[in-house]
């Protein structure tokens, strides 16, 4: 079960009512063995985990990729367009797997042809590549290219292709679909043989609305026409999303192209799809380009080229991804050998969400709102109508809309995994929740793009929560994601859970907000969870570098102000680094500045064996790793408890270092490995293979948030390893109204409250001030501290991270749900630094008890 997730007991009433009229299709798995036995042997990586984006794409099993493996172990497939023996076995193998596809969509070689792609979309495109579309002309009107509005991205993007060759597309919206049976069935001349194409989803990868399979022999029959053109009319039915839960029977819907993806049934190989061709379209379909193993002769001194007779091979240019194609073998064994059927995967699938739509849809505030909305077009009776998709927005008390990236983020506090956006299909993003096209143009020129997480503009929503169910699903994944939903959400103002008694009114279920602990991924008791911050080593810098490896303590418990009184001076209370991304903070009083900020602060990164950066949302322990800097020796000293200090130099012999080349928010970032020793030391100390990596000092990192004004025209702001900016500043009024706010929302039943200290670590600032009100520096333009200036770039948009604490590595969702909350779900804090450019001809220092001279926006000094 997730973190967070509620200690079993009695459910409430309303919540027994939904799920007694689910229990018996949900408790005996696919008859063979129990859920809970399936989900032991073959996904026990799952374990602690509520995965709920099988859309996205669904998990495999552990026997299918064993026997996959051992199949590769044991023999040897060579190239199919070869003629050895090895390549005779490829070959007669996919041609195996190819009759294995046709009978799981109970169809045969004789009507249709499986032509391997590199997914569904690639299998679209083949599509509005050989499609013989006729171009607009004097005589005619040209083919026509119809879409459902509610169709995938993939689909939509065709009218890019069609239109290069002068073809008119049409949208087509779900409501003029259904009321177009007879309509324009007169337009149907046999004797215009035009060729239209039209296409829809069997199932909507946005809510999951099933869609008639009728409509293919009703649309090809002329009987409904998406459009009054005379012609003919050939169907496309996108069975992507479809197929993943539920049996397609060709024999009975024999529409005329079927693009699938394997992985969203298998989940095993990616990046392997197919295009399903009804034999009667073949003939039609014009190929331009041709690839290797295509063609049967062919002259490169001229324009000489003969296709090969097979349909299959005259469409797969190059060599296909044969060993993926064999991985599918194994994957039709595993899903046959652990549920029986497609048919058994609907019914489950169907009754999990069911069930989960009946509860949701039931929750409702103390004062009667709704706590979601839900987006459907249907009612959920049947499979028939609805795959195993949920897509909905959570609401306030007030019917407001709380944007789906906070969602997400406390989610995943929870260790569920769900989806957001709009799941590239914004036709039916914008027809749910009511967006217009210049809404949307107008949120693209606010800055909000495909796969962001702006998710509220002008109080509009920019897409919703998706959360959907596969093979491998059970009842506890829908009772612990409904479990997170009424928890976090159905909270008095004062931020404690709805009494008992209203949530069982509403049908809703109840939990104790666990947390998680990262070593063993279960849930402990939340009071583990608030303990302060560790004793931190400082190193004075005062005078220079005499004294270096001098060691202090700030005064750590120096009075704050008074939020509301005296405030007294505002100076800089506290000075932290972070030599090495995500991992502990290196206090100090006095410290150098450079061009990327603070001395050193995210020169390093851990990262894995693949060269990825670990942040402590992965790998909370992080925080345990303190390093610690002597600018004397010019070494850091790395501690962590168990483990021997080690030591790394500052600085690297340039010429005898490697450069290799990772990632940092979406930035290249040039790099070199700090050696083996390090390596075995943070391999040791995770259990798992790691790397330590120092940005390269040769390498200029850009920031790509940038002052309004203040720089000159072109200047690059270079940063370190840092997410976004070179300093973060907190406010300590603002810290001290958040704990305020968290220590009343605990006083009942809580041993131990959040200390300021503890607060404080949790939001791994730089600069820590006092002497301003509370969130008062979100209004600032820029500050002034000692002879720095510095210009504020916004405010710091909070993740999961803040749930940790930083001296044990154990989370708590209060922060974060409590930061939410107070701040109208936009969990801000700490506001963004950039220094104005610095003259380095003699040294900058940052320094606590520096007087802070802020500047408010298009106002003045503070």
């Amino acid at each position: 079960m997730a973190c967070g997730a509620a200690e079993r007991g009695p459910e409430p009433p309303a919540f027994q009512r939904h799920l007694e009229a689910s229990r018996q299709s949900l408790a005996h798995g696919y008859g063979l063995r129990s859920m809970s036995e399936l989900r032991d042997q073959e996904f026990g990586r799952l374990a602690g985990t509520v995965y709920l984006d099988h859309a996205g794409a669904t998990l495999f099993p552990q026997s299918q990729l064993t026997n996959f493996t051992k199949d590769l172990m044991e023999n040897v497939y060579g190239n199919p367009h070869s003629q050895n023996i090895t390549s005779k076995l490829t070959h007669d193998t996919v041609e195996q797997v190819r009759y294995r596809i046709l009978t799981h969509f109970h169809t045969t070689p004789e009507d249709y042809i499986v032509i391997f792609t590199a997914g569904s979309t690639a299998a679209l495109r083949l599509v509005a590549e050989v499609f013989p579309w006729v171009s607009r002309s004097p005589e005619n009107s040209g083919s026509h290219f119809c879409y459902l509005t509610d169709n995938h991205t993939s689909v939509v993007g065709m009218r890019k292709m069609a239109a290069a060759m002068s073809v008119t597309s049409i949208p087509v919206k779900p409501e003029d679909m259904w009321s177009a049976e007879g309509k324009d069935a007169g337009a149907c001349d046999p004797d215009c043989q035009l060729p239209h194409l039209f296409c829809y989803p069997a199932q909507s990868n946005f809510s999951g609305t099933r869609y008639p399979l009728s409509w293919v022999e009703e649309v090809k029959s002329g009987r409904r026409s998406p459009v009054n053109a005379p012609g003919k009319w050939f169907v496309l039915l996108d069975a992507a999303s479809y197929v993943s839960t539920s049996p397609l029977d060709l024999s009975a819907h024999q529409a005329d192209f079927i693009p699938i993806s394997f992985y969203k049934i298998f989940g095993l190989p990616t990046g392997l799809g197919a295009l399903l061709v009804n034999k009667h379209v073949a003939p039609l379909l014009r190929k331009g380009y041709f690839g290797g193993g295509t063609a049967a002769a062919y002259l490169a001194g001229e324009d000489f080229y003969v296709p090969r007779s097979s349909v299959a091979e005259r469409f797969e240019d190059g060599t296909i991804s044969f060993l993926d194609v064999i991985a599918l073998k194994h994957g039709f064994d595993a899903l046959e050998r652990l549920t029986g059927s497609m048919v058994n995967i609907q019914q489950h699938t169907f009754a999990l969400v069911q069930y989960t739509h009946s509860a949701l849809s039931s929750l409702r505030y103390p004062n009667g709102a709704p706590v979601v909305h839900i987006y459907s077009d249907s009612e959920f009776s049947s499979p028939d109508v609805q795959g195993p998709i949920i897509n909905f927005n959570v609401l306030d008390d007030g019917g407001k809309i709380i944007g789906y990236s906070q969602v997400d983020k406390m989610a995943s506090l929870y260790n569920i995994h769900l989806r957001t956006g709009c799941f590239c299909n914004l036709g039916a993003c914008q027809r749910h929740l009511g967006l217009s096209e210049e809404m949307v143009k107008k949120h693209f020129q606010a800055g909000h793009v495909c796969g962001d997480d702006v998710d509220i503009i002008d109080g509009r929503p920019t897409g919703s929560v998706r959360i959907s169910f596969g093979y491998m699903s059970t009842l506890e994944d829908a009772q612990a994601f409904l479990r997170f939903i009424s928890t976090i959400y159905l909270r008095s103002p004062s931020g404690q859970p709805v009494p008992q008694a209203s949530i069982s009114d509403a049908g809703a279920l109840t939990s104790k907000s666990d947390c998680h602990s990262p070593q063993e991924g279960s849930c402990t008791d939340p009071s583990v969870c608030n303990g302060s911050y560790p004793d931190t080593n400082i190193m004075d810098l005062h005078p220079f570098l005499s004294k270096a490896s001098s060691i202090q303590q700030t005064p750590q418990d120096k009075a704050a102000g008074i939020l509301n009184g005296d405030l007294g001076s505002h100076i800089v209370t506290n000075i932290y680094l972070y030599p090495i991304k995500s991992c502990a903070a290196f206090e100090v009083t006095k410290w150098p500045v450079g061009s990327q900020g603070l001395l050193y602060d995210r020169s390093w990164m851990v990262v894995n064996h693949n060269g990825i950066c670990m942040s402590q949302k992965q790998e909370p322990r992080l925080c345990l790793i303190q390093p610690f800097i002597d600018l004397q020796q010019r070494i850091m000293v790395i501690k962590a408890e168990g483990m021997e200090p080690i030591q790394v130099p500052l600085e690297e012999d340039g010429e005898q270092t490697q450069i290799c080349q990772s990632r940092v928010c979406a930035d290249r970032v040039n790099t070199y490995d700090c050696g083996e020793n390090v390596s075995r030391w943070l391999s040791r100390f995770f259990g798992r293979l790691c790397h330590l990596i120092k940005q390269s000092p040769h390498f200029q990192r850009n920031a790509r948030k940038t002052p309004k004004k203040g720089q000159p025209p072109g200047t690059a702001v270079a940063l370190s390893l840092v997410n976004e900016a070179q300093y973060l500043l907190v406010n300590t009024s603002s810290i001290l109204e958040l704990q305020r706010q968290l220590n009343a929302s605990d006083k009942h039943g809580k041993e131990k409250s959040f200390s300021r200290k503890d607060l404080i670590s949790r939001f791994r600032a730089n600069i820590i001030t006092e002497g301003a009100r509370a969130f008062e520096e979100e209004k600032w333009d820029e500050i002034s501290i000692g002879s720095l200036h510095f210009q504020v770039l916004g405010p710091c948009h909070r993740c999961q991270m803040i749930c940790i604490n930083q001296q044990t590595g154990q989370r708590n969702q209060d922060v974060f749900q409590t930061l939410s909350e107070s701040r109208g779900r936009k969990v801000n804090f700490g506001v963004y630094l950039m220094h104005s450019p610095l003259d380095l001809s003699s040294p900058c220092f940052l320094s606590v008890g520096s007087e802070v001279l802020p500047v408010l926006k298009d106002c003045g000094v503070s």
